[in-house]
Parts: structure tokens; sequence; C-alpha cells
């Protein structure tokens, strides 16, 4: 005996590895840093070097989401073949790969290519650290550190169009060298994390798009309808209103976002996943409907703040769930093919709240993400718990 602390079905709890977390999560930090240190940069340089025009501009901006899509699950079932550690550590590389080739004169077909292979790089990165850090954590913070992970995500993009934007008075040759360097020293951050120990080979057959991340999938990419509706027509919303400051609301949303899961990660594995995710859903709709309605600044940042404590909360939510109901041997896959829907989510309800707005008016886009978040919360309620063949890692004897 170690005297380690034990769980509730009578296994030996093990200790946070504290030191291997700020490898993968600084890792991932640095590899999403130079993914979106180029993003302000891109639209004028295309312009100003190719005479691009928006639509080329859009494609070349938004391509690695269809690599993205269609690798997540490859991805995850690759790192549960070959190892996390492996699959993660490549993803960095091919991130950074991608950033030295912004150096070299390419004409914009060969611009869309080196944006679709980070894509696949991003893929590959996040989603065999998305379950490496499950892995890493102790059954009662599996769901908190699950929340730490998107943080890191969401600093590394937070930081990376700062940068970005601010190297770029170097000129554009700086910004390339940053969106390099920085997953280049991710790739060596994950490469000092020791690797996991591989679990049994999982059973041949169910494809890529593993059963137990269906529901919860569908329900993520309901719940994204309410952050496209927020991120596109807030700002255009509280300007037609009279209001303005859609900044401030956007603001306050991201903060509220990063500080939920800093301070309240931990509820998906104290209350069960179920119900945090049921409840952040109807927080979702209750802030987005709020903002709809919204007579002045106080009450729009109002239900951004109760919109950011739903929306946080409700992905680890879901993603431990899909966790709980797969087998360890194939958690990558399962994880690979949940954050697809996350993706999916984004390129249905990006033109989707477009044409709400073209047809019914602003305040119905918020209304249109209220609905999808109120579908996310029935879905999340009405997902089963683990069945026998289903039960997570943790509780076998």
């Amino acid at each position: 005996m170690t005297g380690a602390p034990l769980t509730d079905a009578g296994i030996e709890e093990k200790p946070l590895p504290r030191r291997a977390l700020v490898g993968l999560l600084g890792g991932l930090f640095a590899g999403y840093l130079g993914l979106t240190a180029v993003i302000p940069v891109l639209p004028g340089f295309l312009r100003e070097r190719h005479g691009a025009g928006d639509l080329t501009v859009g494609v070349v901006v938004t391509v690695t989401a269809v690599t993205a899509l269609l690798v997540r699950p490859v991805a995850g079932a690759l790192a549960d073949r070959y190892g996390h550690r492996t699959v993660m550590l490549t993803g960095a590389l091919v991130v950074a790969a991608g950033g030295l080739l912004y150096l070299a004169p390419l004409g914009v077909p060969a611009l869309v290519a080196v944006r679709l292979l980070l894509g696949a790089g991003e893929a590959a990165l996040f989603t065999a650290g998305a379950v490496w850090i499950v892995q890493l954590a102790p059954h009662h913070r599996r769901g908190q550190l699950i929340g730490l992970y998107g943080v890191s995500m969401w600093g590394g993009i937070s930081a990376g169009t700062f940068l970005g934007a601010t190297v770029q008075q170097a000129g554009y040759s700086a910004v390339w060298v940053l969106s390099a360097a920085a997953p280049a020293a991710g790739a060596v951050l994950v490469a000092l994390v020791p690797a996991p120990p591989r679990t049994a080979p999982a059973a041949k057959g169910g494809g890529l798009l593993l059963r137990p991340a269906l529901l919860p999938g569908v329900a993520l990419t309901f719940g994204a309808a309410g952050y496209a509706g927020l991120a596109a027509f807030v700002v255009l919303h509280l300007d037609a209103r009279g209001i303005g400051h859609g900044v401030v609301v956007l603001s306050c949303f991201s903060a509220v976002y990063a500080g939920t899961r800093l301070v309240i990660g931990h509820l998906p594995d104290r209350l069960g996943p179920r119900r945090v995710a049921t409840w952040c859903g109807v927080g979702e709709a209750v802030g987005l409907l709020v903002i709809a309605v919204a007579p002045n600044l106080a009450v729009a940042v109002v239900g951004s703040v109760v919109m950011g404590v739903g929306f946080s909360l409700l992905h680890p939510s879901l993603a431990l769930m899909v966790m709980n109901r797969t087998d360890p041997a194939r958690q990558g896959a399962a994880i690979g093919a949940y954050t697809s829907f996350w993706d999916l989510g984004l390129a249905v309800w990006g033109p989707a709240t477009g044409l709400v707005a073209a047809g019914f008016g602003y305040p119905a886009v918020f209304v249109a993400g209220a609905a999808g978040a109120a579908v996310a919360a029935a879905m999340a309620l009405r997902i089963g718990r683990p069945t026998v063949t289903e039960t997570p890692m943790e509780v076998r004897t």
C-alpha cells in the first residue's frame, strides 16, 4: 500500500502529475499560439501580395477546419494505436513545419495546401492530448483537467492573435518565424513528458465514429449554435439596438468562460457530467435569451455572464460522458469523433445564423442559439448511464 486515497470503487487514486501537466498544457498552448499568430496577418498579406478578394481570403483563413474535421477521428485512432505522446508530438511538429512553409514564396493554391496541412497538425495535436490528459488525471479531477485543457487552447489562441498583430510591425517574415518557433517549442515541452502507459489493444470493428461519442457529439453541435451567433452578430445586434459596446459583451463572455473552468471546473467530477451538462445547456439558453432582449449594456453583460458559465462547462461535461462510456483502448478515437462535432457545429451554424439574421433579424439569431442550447440540455439529460460493456476503466475491478 502506498497510502494514496481510494476512489469510491476501492481503487487506489493516483496523484496529480504536475510536471507532466505543465509539459502537456504548455505544449498545447504553444502550438495554438503558433497556429493563430497568422490569423490577423493573413488577410492583409493575401490582399497586398496576391491581390486576393474576400472569397479567397475567407477560403485560405478557414480551410484548416476541413482537414481538422476529417482528421480528428483518425488522429484519435492513431493515438490509441501508437501512443498519445507520439501523435501529439507529431501534430506539434507538423504545425511548426507549416509555419516554416509560410516563408517560401508560395502562390494562393500552395497557401491553401499549407493551411490544409496545418489543420491536420492541429487535429493531431489537440485530439491526442485531450485523451492523454484524462489518462494522467486522478479519477475525481478528470472533468476539471479537460476544462483546463480547453483553457490552455483558448489562451494560446488569444496570445497568438495578439502577438501576431504585434509582431507584424517587424514584417510578415517575423510572423511566419513566430508561427514556426512557438509550436516547435511546444513539441519540446511535449517530448519532455514521459510517455503514458499503453492500454490493451482495442477490439476490432466499430469504425471511427464510435457510438459513445455520437449523442454527446450531436449535443455539442447544438450547443455550438449559441457561440456561433454570439461571435458573429452580438456587435451588430447591440449596434442595431442603439446600445453599442458589443466587444465588451464578447470580452466578458471570454473572461467568464475561462474563469468558470478555473474556479468551478471540478463540478462535472463532483456532481456528475450528465447533471452539469444539462444545467449548462439551460444556462447557455437563458443567457442567449437575455442578450436577445437586452435593453441596455448592463443587461447584455449579465446575459453574457450567464451564457459564459453555462457554455464553459458544457464541452468538458459532454467529453467526460464520452470517456466514461468508451473502452479505454478506444478513447482516442472516441474523443476525436466527439471533437469533430464541434467543427461540424461551427461549419453548420456559421452560415445558418447568417440566414436567420438576414430573414428574421439579429434577435432571432440568439433565440435560435437558445433553442440549440435547449436541445443540447435535453439530449444530455437523456443520454443513458454507462452500460456493462461501456463501464469506464476507473470503476472496473
